[in-house]
């Protein structure tokens, strides 16, 4: 058979490839909070999530799609963004409505307050909804008025993605300071690694804006150095240390 009459086939398989790298870089950053949704429901505890992962990601993405109307990327990294800020609101609401059910005797605390000592750690998910709003509302206006800046809005394609490779730092120097990883799921540290390098790749093979794939490829080197700890704690014991109960992850725990 000619090498030509093999394109009916390689035609179709090219593009059911790109589709599923497509589908997997729009919903996959979101699986590893599916089984901590489902476990939060289950034990009606929020305890091992750290609600400030809701906000990070909440402000790289909105910064994300924001960078899109200076310079179009690819569709798929935009949709990625549309569903992760709706399943980083869907955890909020979650994880909000457990912690208030399980205080007594606990003042409200509110947005409207404007209270910094408070600040993300509202009685209400609409508190919570009202400062996404308005801090999109905000970013956007200026957003539209420095539209035309080819300096303002790169540097807003570099802060969206720089905000999220950043997502890992605090476990990593939590797990620094407590010379130990106790608490932290490593089937999800690794979850993590595989989706940064799948996307990083993706962001490359695609030619994506290079901001996208400087801060992917920092964003596997922080996995990587996360699960370094995990060996390095576990082969060669530090320093004793006194733990409490620990978030189990800054990052998706």
């Amino acid at each position: 058979m000619e090498p030509g009459g093999l394109e009916w086939l390689l035609v179709p398989m090219q593009q059911l490839v790109s589709w599923g790298a497509a589908g997997a870089m729009v919903f996959g950053g979101v699986v590893p909070y599916i089984p901590q949704y489902r476990d939060i429901r289950r034990t009606q505890n929020a305890e091992g999530f750290s609600t400030y992962v809701c906000l990070v990601l909440l402000v790289a993405n909105i910064l994300r799609i924001l960078f899109w109307f200076g310079r179009r990327f690819e569709s798929p990294l935009l949709w990625q963004s549309i569903i992760m800020i709706i399943t980083m609101l869907l955890m909020l609401k979650l994880c909000t409505e457990v912690r208030v059910s399980n205080e007594l005797n606990i003042k409200r605390r509110s947005f409207a307050d404007f209270d910094l000592n408070y600040f993300w750690h509202w009685s209400k998910f609409t508190d919570y909804l009202q400062c996404v709003l308005t801090f999109t509302a905000v970013t956007g206006y200026i957003t539209y008025l420095w539209l035309d800046s080819f300096l303002f809005v790169e540097t807003l394609g570099f802060l969206a993605v720089f905000t999220e490779a950043m997502l890992g730092v605090p476990q990593l120097y939590r797990n620094y300071q407590n010379r130990s990883t106790e608490g932290m799921s490593i089937k999800m540290v690794l979850m993590w690694t595989s989706g940064d390098t799948f996307k990083t790749v993706y962001f490359i093979l695609n030619q994506a804006p290079f901001q996208f794939s400087i801060c992917g490829l920092l964003q596997v080197f922080v996995d990587i150095a996360i699960l370094l700890q995990v060996y390095l704690y576990s082969y060669y014991p530090q320093k004793p240390v006194s733990h409490t109960a620990h978030p189990a992850s800054t990052k998706a725990l």
